[in-house]
């Protein structure tokens, strides 16, 4: 098992997921959120658990463990389209301090995870800095939640290198068989880009388009998009059938008017709205049992926050089988 540094750890999906592909076990943990910290105890008594990358960064060679991996979901708000995008200028951006650790520790792999708003803002940075200044041969990914069988996209920019010691890149046999290895179609998900293209389409060095990273999303089984437009105009066929309904029942003179009549309900809810302007889902009467405030719930924004910050580890396990088999040769 190889040894593995989880830095920006959050709840801990690197680490499991790395642990069921028989890859690695963790021996340091980096995470800044009290509540993740209090979860990554729980499961991971034996492993020290640092509070800050910053610090680590200081004095690296006595503050972090030898390893063969180094992971680190650095936070995405310098590049998320949900936020300000102030790249470098955020406080929050933590890339030069990552960088510093991996230069002082030189792990044989890394992985890296941020949103995909990185691609246009970051990114370049990041793939400079490894394999320019710190010789890494490098591979990026897309992939999304739906890879693993997921009902959401959840798309997630992976960046993965290799020392590339022996001057022959153990990325490109990665690469070459990872397709293989870690799905069965190209369009399981899995984008794979190519890392000096993207920066010579970037600069205008190359007169012809190149392959890059690849932002689109991943085709699932069945499109999205398509079907909640299909929900929505069986809803409103529906809602047409309830009305014609009422008015053979004597309860209205005018379908026109019957359906732009303004109804004091949404889902049977009062909000004065017209019903053929309400995604009515079907149901006749709201259920009861809906909850409308969650109470006795513990941790339960904390428990929103780790979710919605974490690694899938179905995917970091995918990953870690092909790094592995790649390792085992």
């Amino acid at each position: 098992m190889m040894a593995h540094v989880d830095l920006c750890s959050g709840i801990g999906g690197f680490s499991l997921g790395f642990s069921w592909s028989g890859l690695s076990a963790p021996v340091l943990f980096c995470e800044i959120d009290p509540w993740c910290r209090k979860v990554l105890a729980k499961h991971w008594p034996d492993v020290p658990i640092a509070h800050d990358v910053k610090e680590l960064a200081n004095d690296p060679a006595r503050l972090v463990p030898d390893c063969d991996i180094l992971t680190a979901g650095y936070p995405c708000q310098p590049f998320s389209v949900a936020g300000k995008q102030r790249g470098a200028e955020d406080d929050r951006h933590i890339w030069p301090e990552i960088f510093k650790i991996i230069q002082a520790k030189r792990p044989t792999w890394i992985v890296c995870e941020n949103v995909p708003g990185h691609i246009s803002l970051g990114l370049n940075q990041v793939l400079s800095d490894l394999e320019d200044k710190a010789g890494y041969a490098v591979q990026t990914f897309c992939i999304g939640a739906v890879s693993v069988n997921a009902p959401h996209r959840r798309q997630r920019i992976f960046v993965i290198a290799h020392t590339n010691r022996q001057g022959e890149s153990d990325v490109t046999r990665f690469t070459e068989k990872g397709q293989r290895l870690v799905g069965d179609t190209p369009d399981d998900g899995w984008h794979r880009g190519s890392t000096q293209a993207g920066r010579e389409r970037e600069t205008h060095q190359s007169d012809q388009p190149q392959p890059s990273v690849r932002s689109e999303p991943s085709r699932p089984s069945k499109d999205v998009a398509d079907t909640q437009r299909e929900r929505q105009i069986q809803r409103k066929h529906e809602g047409r059938t309830r009305h014609k309904k009422r008015l053979s029942e004597g309860r209205g003179e005018n379908v026109a008017e019957d359906w732009w009549a303004v109804e004091s309900r949404i889902c049977h809810l009062a909000n004065g709205l017209p019903e053929g302007l309400d995604r009515f889902d079907g149901w006749e009467r709201e259920p009861a049992d809906i909850p409308r405030v969650a109470t006795g719930v513990k941790d339960r924004v904390n428990r929103l926050k780790g979710l919605g910050n974490a690694i899938l580890p179905q995917i970091a396990m995918r990953i870690g089988q092909t790094i592995k088999a790649v390792h085992d040769g």
